[in-house]
């Protein structure tokens, strides 16, 4: 096991003090706030380990999945991570944006990967997903993330019909989607 907090440290055989005299002796680093990762392991994104951590349901969403997808050329200042609507925003030590996403909209689009380097996995939205909900919450993300977005994925080989039908199970996505690829051509 790579990845501890002290709840789960008798799993690994540590009492928790014993698991910050491991940390204090370099055996173990510290994530965050109570989340501890075997010094030895390789190299793994902290903010994604924390995030999956806090939150077992977190999934990357927004410009940080459209970035990963290489969607599009910015780099997200902060890891966006949709959570359901209702749950408690943990607090982290990383650069996280946690947004609030509808509980009965929250799984359309969902896969979960594994987390490079660790033994964790995290969710993260489909490129189709991402595009609504880019155009779906415009108003906070920039009108020009969704309309970049679904001109390099359209360029890949995306197809419409596919993005439409995603669209059509989110609110506020189906008619700014249209609207686009009719003026795109």
């Amino acid at each position: 096991m790579e990845t501890l907090t002290p709840k789960d440290a008798a799993a690994a055989g540590l009492s928790p003090s014993a698991l910050y005299r491991a940390a204090q002796d370099g055996r173990y680093e510290k994530i965050a706030r109570g989340i501890y990762r075997d010094a030895a392991a390789a190299a793994a994104d902290w903010d994604w380990i924390e995030a999956a951590t806090r939150r077992t349901d977190a999934t990357i969403c927004l410009s940080s999945a459209l970035a990963r997808y290489d969607l599009i050329d910015a780099i997200p200042a902060a890891l966006d991570i949709a959570i359901p609507r209702g749950a408690r925003i943990p607090a982290t030590q990383a650069a996280i944006k946690w947004h609030l996403f509808d509980a009965k909209t929250f799984d359309i689009g969902r896969e979960t990967i594994p987390i490079p380097g660790s033994d964790l996995t995290i969710g993260i939205y489909t490129p189709e997903r991402c595009i609504a909900d880019a155009f779906r919450l415009r108003g906070e993300t920039g009108y020009d993330l969704g309309r970049d977005a679904l001109r390099e994925w359209l360029r890949r080989g995306g197809k419409p019909a596919t993005l439409i039908q995603v669209a059509q199970r989110l609110p506020r996505a189906s008619g700014p989607i249209r609207a686009m690829l009719e003026a795109i051509g």
